[in-house]
């Protein structure tokens, strides 16, 4: 399993177009954000302190649920074009388990993720210290690391579930397509989810990923909404919730609540993977 792990991290990492082409909606995030983006939002949010910072980070929650999607969907790509190759059915000789195999593409594909999200973070938190001087608690790091595991292992859950039934490189690159351009959107990475009608605030959250991002921008963010918005609750819940900061159902969620939906849908994704993984051995084994 280790030695087929290895070899789509490195097919991966070798394929530098491919790398760039699957940060291209984080890239995309971060460059709107710096042209065109800030000005306007900024503007609603007149006179509140620290509110560089608040932005900064609000984009960066966004722009690293993105590159989670988009990165674990350009790893797991190999698995489909493996099947276009047959070398599948090669490996289907080998005395691996199916399950174990499926196992080796989707953890290459978490640390894939997972990876690309620590370089992308690093990439915009130099970038926004040098601009606008931000700066991150020790504490809010250690949480980040966190939501960065649970985004790789969603994300490629979810892209895994899309990607089981597309046989050929053609259609993956039409799914890619779709992928990358709705992530941003979806992620509330371009928008705030409050800017935004009731339908397409509802499919925001009917999203996975929309979870992952809202717990990264708590993280980042808590402590300072708290200071910016010091003894405020009414506006503090009404930045919450325009901005996508938590998620509302009923009642805006807690980040407990919000990390047992993310854990909730993982949990769930697996037992829908496990049972793709049993059904194709069952059927590999009836055609025998």
């Amino acid at each position: 399993m280790f030695a087929l792990m290895k070899r789509n991290q490195l097919l991966y990492f070798r394929n530098r177009s491919g790398v760039v082409m699957s940060l291209m909606g984080a890239l995309i995030s971060f460059i709107l954000y710096i042209v065109f983006l800030k000005k306007g939002i900024s503007s609603d949010w007149t006179g509140v302190p620290h509110k560089n910072q608040l932005l900064d980070t609000w984009l960066i929650g966004g722009t690293l649920a993105i590159t989670g999607v988009t990165t674990t969907l350009t790893a797991l790509s190999q698995l489909v074009k493996d099947k276009e190759t047959h070398v599948s059915a090669d490996l289907f000789l080998t005395d691996t388990k199916p399950i174990v195999r499926r196992a080796a593409y989707l953890l290459s594909a978490a640390v894939v993720g997972f990876l690309m999200q620590v370089a992308v973070f690093a990439v915009m938190a130099v970038y926004f210290m040098i601009v606008d001087g931000l700066s991150l608690t020790v504490e809010s790091l250690v949480g980040l690391v966190w939501v960065m595991l649970l985004s790789a292992i969603l994300s490629t859950i979810m892209n895994a579930l899309i990607l089981n039934r597309i046989e050929t490189v053609d259609n993956l690159s039409k799914v890619a397509t779709i992928v990358g351009t709705a992530s941003g959107f979806l992620v509330g990475g371009y928008i705030p989810i409050g800017s935004l009608p009731d339908f397409a605030q509802t499919l925001m959250k009917l999203t996975p990923s929309f979870y992952v991002a809202t717990l990264f921008r708590q993280v980042l963010m808590n402590k300072t909404i708290s200071s910016s918005f010091a003894g405020q609750s009414t506006v503090i819940k009404s930045f919450d919730q325009e901005m996508g900061i938590r998620a509302q159902w009923g009642h805006l969620l807690t980040g407990l609540e919000s990390n047992l939906v993310v854990l909730g849908l993982i949990g769930v994704g697996c037992l829908l993977l496990l049972a793709q993984v049993l059904h194709d051995g069952g059927s590999r084994a009836k055609t025998k």
